[in-house]
């Protein structure tokens, strides 16, 4: 965790919650803005680990803030509300992965669910990591399976021919599969 941003109105609520983060995350660095607009600024223009907003902000109520940072960022959001909304904002909310938390805020209630939003950030990061080797894959295997075609087609190789091809190329070139392939494609399929 290496960056908070606090969207809240007013510099004392700013102040409360950078106390009691810096028990949980010390060490992280704190930005803090005071409405809906410079908050999406912020976010546009810099990578924040998490966002806390205390709602309702002087433009905006909080929720289409956490619905531009679940589409526009990696950040986690934590809404604070007051417990008479709350189950209004998180079924507004929960399809954008925010977290909410009702005021006035529980020591222990708000550290177990920082933690968990903390936690739950870390897991989604590694997902998406995975899930970005996982595409790179498919499209290595079906740029090879690309070039085994065209090599079929155009110099009449056996699939397993082509395959074998593409290997032996790849190792006398010192290079992937998927440059191989590439360069096949780019020579056959013009």
């Amino acid at each position: 965790m290496d960056r908070i941003l606090i969207a809240a109105s007013s510099d004392k609520h700013v102040s409360a919650l950078i106390n009691q983060l810096k028990e949980i995350f010390p060490g992280v660095r704190f930005s803090s803005v005071a409405t809906g607009r410079e908050a999406r600024r912020s976010v546009s223009e810099q990578d924040y680990d998490m966002l806390f907003v205390n709602c309702p902000l002087p433009d905006e109520n909080g929720t289409d803030l956490a619905e531009f940072v679940y589409s526009s960022s990696d950040a986690m959001c934590v809404l604070l509300v007051k417990g008479d909304i709350y189950d209004i904002v998180a079924d507004k909310v929960e399809d954008y992965g925010a977290m909410v938390i009702s005021k006035p805020l529980n020591r222990d209630i708000f550290y177990r669910a920082v933690r968990f939003t903390a936690a739950a950030r870390k897991r989604m990061l590694g997902i998406r990591s995975e899930n970005i080797k996982l595409q790179k894959k498919l499209e290595e295997i079906r740029s090879v399976n690309r070039a085994k075609l065209a090599l079929m087609q155009y110099l009449g190789f056996t699939e397993q021919q082509a395959h074998r091809y593409i290997e032996k190329e790849a190792m006398d070139m010192r290079c992937t599969k998927l440059e191989v392939a590439r360069k096949v494609i780019k020579m056959y399929e013009v």
